[in-house]
C-alpha cells in the first residue's frame, strides 16, 4: 500500500489524521445473527477510532454454529412474564400459539 514506510511514521499519520488503534485483550468473540452464531477463538482484537467513530477489526480461529430457539424462546418467555405477570407455561402457551412471534404473545395475553 505504501512502498518502504517506516511504521513509525505511519503512526505518526494516523494520530495527525485522527486515527489512534488500541488493542483489546480479548479471549473470544461472539457474533450473533438470528440464523447461526459466529464464534472466533483466540482473537486479536483492535480498537480503531477515526474522528469519534469507533470501529473493531478481528481476526482469529473462526467457527460456525446454528442459532438455537431455545436460547431465544426462554428469553421471550421471560419478557411475556415480565410484561403481562402471567405464569411460565401461559407464557409458553402464547409463544407458541403466536408461531414465536414476542408482541402477538404479549398482545394475545394483555
Amino acid at each position: 500500500m505504501f512502498p518502504k514506510l517506516d511504521p513509525k511514521k505511519m503512526q505518526a499519520m494516523m494520530k495527525q489524521m485522527g486515527i489512534s488503534q488500541n488493542e483489546i485483550d480479548a479471549t473470544r468473540v461472539i457474533i450473533e445473527t438470528p440464523e447461526k452464531n459466529i464464534i472466533i477463538n483466540n482473537p486479536s482484537v483492535v480498537k480503531i477510532n477515526m474522528q469519534g467513530q469507533d470501529s473493531f477489526q478481528i481476526s482469529g480461529d473462526i467457527s460456525e454454529e446454528e442459532a438455537t430457539e431455545e436460547d431465544n424462546s426462554e428469553e421471550d418467555i421471560k419478557t411475556i412474564i415480565e410484561k403481562t405477570g402471567c405464569s411460565e407455561p401461559k407464557a409458553k402457551k402464547a409463544l407458541e400459539d403466536a408461531d414465536g412471534d414476542l408482541a402477538e404473545a404479549i398482545l394475545s395475553l394483555s
